[in-house]
């Protein structure tokens, strides 16, 4: 027998979907297009398909890649390279330190969980209203970007095999055009103007008079050092989604 609830209106009766999952496959599509060309700039450099792969499943962090991969296309050496990506991948062990207490669990769930704590997964969280979402908007973020993000490196490697110059198509402008895009939300306060500068000086200082890579290594030191000089940037109100902060 049918109980009071069953029937065509039943479906009504279940949850809504969270808006914490709906932005989070909206951010993984759009970390996705800087997967394909991250995918490209690898082929143009000489990375094989497998090797672009290797790189976005095992260290997944889209800055750090490019550095590395960017610096060893201008003739940098493996070590700048590797220093590069290293400092600008530090910033994702205070990330863990910020969702840790959010995301609890036997050994291998925080296993996975390290390997998806980035920027994305990190500011979905931290801008839930509720702290109740926190857990579940790391996980819609984390795991929809990764999975996109590699699927974007895929085809990007794939197309760039068979593209052959990608700079003739204006690809190579792809990742700095979106890389400030990123950014933009930063320089809303002082501090992160601060640091913007601060970098920009030293990497316009230093590339006449540094190896190719060093620049941008010391233009991410000098930032950090800058950042930390100003302060941190004032906490984002509660339910701004991304954690963007305003001045």
């Amino acid at each position: 027998m049918l109980g009071r609830h069953d029937g065509p209106n039943s479906a009504a009766t279940l949850p809504p979907v969270r808006s914490y999952v709906r932005d989070g496959i909206i951010i993984g599509l759009a970390t996705g297009v800087f997967g394909i060309a991250f995918g490209v700039l690898g082929s143009t450099n000489g990375l094989s398909v497998g090797q672009s792969m290797a790189l976005s499943l095992l260290v997944f962090t889209g800055a750090s890649q490019f550095a590395a991969v960017s610096v060893i296309g201008a003739g940098g050496s493996p070590i700048t390279a590797v220093g590069t990506a290293l400092l600008l991948g530090a910033r994702n062990a205070f990330y863990g330190m910020t969702m840790a207490p959010h995301v609890p669990g036997s050994r291998l769930k925080r296993l996975v969980a390290a390997q998806l704590t980035i920027d994305e997964s990190t500011a979905l969280a931290v801008g839930q209203p509720s702290a109740d979402d926190v857990e579940g908007a790391f996980w819609a973020g984390g795991l929809s970007v990764f999975l996109f993000w590699n699927l974007g490196t895929l085809a990007g490697a794939l197309g760039g095999q068979a593209i052959g110059d990608p700079n003739a198509l204006g690809l190579d402008a792809a990742f700095p055009a979106g890389f400030i895009a990123l950014m933009m939300p930063a320089l809303r306060n002082r501090s992160g103007r601060v640091a913007a500068l601060a970098g920009s000086v030293i990497a316009v200082i230093s590339i006449p008079l540094t190896r190719p890579g060093v620049p941008i290594l010391l233009a991410a030191l000098g930032a950090l050092i800058a950042l930390k000089v100003a302060g941190p940037p004032p906490p984002a109100a509660p339910g701004r989604a991304g954690g963007e902060d305003r001045p």
